[in-house]
């Protein structure tokens, strides 16, 4: 299963320490889409783009995979992944200990929820939030995460992918 890791100037360096995080201690096949050198006024739609779409060709053979996109707030990360078909990004900036209570009371964090009732592929990293360590443990969580997606949830799913 792989793992497509992207980031701008600001996620620049958590980008590379998910890399060798990713690869070596969760044993995931890693690629990494960009950038390779640090630039101040690089512009993150254009460098995640490869990300996205090796994600994209990914979900339309029905291969598994993921991609972590690593910028300042994560917002624009998570715009520019959920233009791309078959991608669905959450964001990610902290605070995940609180438990949400679903409707049929299962309760889960931020992190697994995503993957739980969205079915998520994609996380977006907020590097100006985000502490290395506190970045590496929500990778943990959000690959680690129990995904058993009902009914109503496949559906929507299913309905967000017929938008685009």
């Amino acid at each position: 299963m792989s793992v497509y890791l992207a980031a701008d100037h600001a996620g620049f360096e958590m980008k590379n320490v998910l890399i060798d995080f990713v690869r070596d201690e969760l044993n995931y096949k890693v690629e990494d889409c960009g950038a390779h050198e640090f630039d101040a006024s690089d512009d993150y739609p254009l460098i995640l783009k490869k990300a996205a779409e090796r994600l994209a060709s990914d979900v339309a053979r029905g291969v598994e995979s993921f991609a972590i996109v690593c910028g300042g707030s994560a917002q624009g990360e998570a715009v520019a992944m959920n233009r791309h078909k078959g991608v669905r990004c959450g964001v990610f900036y902290g605070w995940d200990e609180a438990l949400q209570p679903d409707t049929t009371g299962n309760e889960y964090s931020l992190l697994e929820s995503m993957r739980a009732h969205d079915d998520t592929n994609a996380l977006a990293l907020a590097s100006r939030m985000l502490s290395l360590d506190s970045a590496k443990e929500a990778v943990r969580t959000w690959l680690g995460a129990h995904i058993d997606v009902d009914e109503r949830h496949k559906r929507r799913i299913d309905q967000l992918d017929q938008l685009g």
